[in-house]
């Protein structure tokens, strides 16, 4: 989807997800500028003409600057550090902050922009790399009205739309919310699959009738050849899981939500990770269950597809 070339974008972050999203701005056409701690991880973007920045503050003259990167202390130095965006002496008009934080993060990046007159969209994400390449990847934003519709092209541009979901950090509980859901989903997906190969099915044959179902999703069917052929090449780690469930944990109490079954997924993915599961994928839990019921997991070897393509 083409962008308006008028606009002046900045990007921080090109881990996996932040280089595949300023990847689709750039090529759609988009004016982008980028900037990464490690600056060869960035460098690679410049075939589709986006230009690589040597310090933060160069992008503070850009209209709207997007940021995308792991923990609320990163997104703090990035933004308001001694060598961050905010130290220029010149700003951008917009913040958009797509990194999971947390809701008092976010809410004190709201108020340290908004002393600096520079309007800010909380706009976390739902996907990974390889969803962002088949154009999938969706927005969850919060803020005000105008500001959302003004940045919208450019969110649509990178996936298949957005939802405004209100002002403040509304969009961080909907995020927080969506990775408890992944988390509790992903463990009892590993459980019902399990439980059909100890029943003499194997693991491809269940999910295929799965997702054929009404039961299936986009996620089941994006999850499957993971399950089946033990393609555990990180996608979301553990810890970052770990770190959303807590997120999600601290606002069920915040709330006065009992949250039973999140609860007992936090500790599954603690469990994984004190058996030394941490570099591979969260869907990892699949082998961890397996490991509760007596078997060793192999992979199955069959083609089967994500439902991506």
């Amino acid at each position: 989807m083409a962008t308006d070339k008028r606009l002046g974008i900045g990007w921080i972050g090109t881990g996996r997800m932040g280089y595949e999203m300023a990847a689709r701005l750039a090529k759609g056409g988009a004016d982008v500028l980028v900037w990464n701690r490690t600056r060869a991880k960035a460098e690679p973007l410049e075939k589709y003409g986006a230009k690589i920045a040597s310090a933060l503050p160069e992008l503070a003259a850009r209209d709207i600057v997007f940021c995308m990167v792991s923990t609320w202390d990163d997104v703090k130095q990035v933004i308001a550090g001694p060598a961050g965006l905010l130290s220029a002496a010149v700003k951008p008009r917009m913040v958009i902050e797509c990194s999971s934080i947390s809701l008092e993060g976010s809410a004190e990046l709201r108020a340290i922009l908004a002393a600096r007159g520079i309007e800010y969209l909380a706009a976390p994400v739902s996907g990974n790399a390889k969803v962002i390449k088949a154009g999938k990847l969706t927005f969850v934003v919060s803020g005000p009205k105008a500001a959302y519709e003004a940045a919208r092209p450019l969110l649509d541009a990178m996936g298949q739309g957005s939802s405004y979901v209100g002002d403040g950090e509304l969009s961080r509980i909907a995020k927080i919310c969506h990775n408890v859901l992944l988390g509790v989903v992903t463990q009892s997906l590993a459980e019902i699959t399990i439980l059909a190969q100890k029943a003499g099915m194997s693991r491809h044959a269940f999910l295929d009738f799965l997702n054929k179902s009404v039961m299936g999703s986009t996620f089941t069917r994006y999850k499957t050849p993971a399950f089946v052929n033990l393609d555990l090449k990180v996608t979301f780690t553990p810890h970052l899981l770990r770190k959303d469930m807590d997120l999600g944990l601290d606002a069920g109490r915040r709330f006065e939500v009992p949250m039973l079954l999140a609860s007992l997924t936090r500790d599954l993915i603690q469990q994984m990770i004190g058996h030394g599961l941490t570099e591979q994928d969260f869907a990892a839990l699949l082998v961890m269950q397996a490991r509760a019921s007596g078997i060793e997991l192999q992979p199955e070897r069959v083609e089967v597809g994500d439902g991506l393509s």
